[in-house]
């Protein structure tokens, strides 16, 4: 079995999976439990000053797929409800009682010096690995000048985690809000100010649906309703992108990582690892299923780290950054068409109808007894519509057709006005270039 457990900045941890600030460790019943089943940590669900905030009914809201399966979940509650010494007194005792378990204080607070050193020193006592700065709920808490207000100001960011690392001994992670444009620099303000890393995703601004009987959007609150947190599978993309923006950024590129974001089994995790993430937090896959997926999760882990030939969470961390680049960076000589596998086929037209109604009218169809259709492959950009409209997995595969040409990327392509001189592709680095001069120098149009 590979060695799943791993060093997060300093920290130890049995295995990379810890569960998400949330609901789920918003008391020491849960914490508990999760514990119990196997979870490598937590972080305790937002602490605040008192009196703590009042929660409202209902709370969450759904966006189903076509079978019903859950894409995404939102929330519009609030940091804990429970009063600050409850929590502190019961952090202390699980810590105690799981001396091996990491337990992570995550804390919002207004955007003042005196609240956080008031705060800080509380927290400390309570024997907790480390604490996340929440600069991230979009709902609610931001009406007062937290969560997402702080988040989406690289200054604010910068100053408060500076005020942390002024007043806390131990590590300081910041929770970073995807409801922003360039995520690289509220990361360089977490930078900037000392935190130790860095965790993303937060939850994004969202209306999952409406009651189309009341006209009220769900969750609702006596008819009312207002945006909230979206999670779960359907903001993994999103995540996923954000990472590895940081992770291959030259100013951040060494800001640990903690992957947050739709983190539903195994394969997701080693996907956030791979773009350069430490560990992963996961909120919504164990609010739909349980606790006991951290077996899954473990399991499919390790498996496939031993099929792969990685000994531990190391040896894979990163790996598919230097695969992740800019768009002016990719050969445009390179050449994939779809190929169907007739045997395979059934006949049904949807790669059809998607090719010829909304694409490149790539697909040929042989009307008879039975619909047969095959590619032209001239015609085909290899856009992969087919593919992922296709009902049957091997039905229609995608081909690489060597086209006998160098590597041309757009820098050098004889269409681009602004095309650079060969041997300069010095001055186009794969990485990202620091953001405040990335917005400075980057050109952008089209031709």
């Amino acid at each position: 079995m590979a060695d799943l457990s791993c060093e997060f900045i300093g920290i130890k941890s049995i295995n990379p999976f810890w569960l998400a600030s949330a609901p789920p460790t918003d008391k020491a019943y849960n914490v508990i439990r999760a514990f119990e089943a196997g979870w490598g940590g937590v972080v305790w669900k937002t602490l605040g000053q008192d009196p703590a905030p009042i929660n409202v009914s209902s709370r969450y809201g759904v966006h189903y797929g076509q079978k019903r399966e859950v894409l995404g979940l939102n929330n519009i509650e609030l940091i804990t409800d429970r009063s600050l010494q409850i929590n502190l007194d019961e952090i202390t005792q699980v810590k105690k009682d799981w001396p091996d378990r990491v337990i992570i204080v995550s804390l919002m607070v207004p955007c003042e010096e005196e609240a956080w050193q008031h705060i800080l020193p509380l927290v400390e006592a309570t024997g907790a690995d480390g604490i996340e700065l929440n600069f991230g709920c979009p709902h609610g808490m931001p009406e007062r000048g937290m969560g997402a207000a702080v988040g989406q100001i690289p200054a604010y960011v910068e100053m408060v985690t500076r005020w942390c690392k002024q007043y806390y001994s131990k590590p300081v992670i910041v929770k970073l809000t995807p409801n922003i444009t360039d995520i690289l620099k509220p990361a360089e303000g977490a930078m900037v100010g000392g935190a130790d890393a860095v965790s993303l995703i937060n939850t994004i601004n969202s209306i999952t649906s409406v009651n189309l009987d009341t006209m009220s959007p769900e969750p609702s609150v006596d008819g009312k309703s207002t945006h909230g947190g979206y999670c779960g599978p359907a903001v993994k993309p999103i995540a996923l992108s954000m990472v590895s923006e940081i992770a291959r950024n030259k100013a951040t590129h060494q800001l640990p990582i903690s992957g947050i974001g739709g983190v539903s089994n195994w394969r997701d995790a080693a996907e956030f690892i791979s773009l350069g993430a430490s560990n992963v937090q996961v909120c919504t896959a164990a609010m739909l299923f349980g606790f006991k997926i951290i077996t899954e999760l473990c399991d499919g882990l390790s498996n496939w780290m031993e099929e792969k030939g990685y000994r531990n969470i190391a040896e894979f961390r990163g790996a598919a950054i230097k695969n992740t680049t800019d768009w002016k960076h990719l050969n445009m000589n390179y050449k994939r068409v779809a190929y169907i596998e007739q045997d395979n086929c059934i006949q049904c037209g949807r790669c059809f109808a998607a090719c010829e109604d909304t694409s490149h009218q790539a697909i040929l169809k042989l009307d008879g007894i039975h619909n047969t259709y095959s590619v032209i492959d001239e015609d085909c950009v290899g856009c992969n519509l087919c593919q992922i409209t296709c009902p049957e997995p091997d039905a229609i595969v995608m081909r690489d057709i060597d086209t006998g040409e160098p590597h041309l990327s757009w820098l050098h392509h004889p269409a681009n006005p602004f095309r650079e001189e060969k041997g300069k592709e010095n001055m186009y680095d794969d990485n990202i270039e620091p953001s405040r001069k990335r917005h400075g120098e980057t050109t952008c149009q089209e031709t």
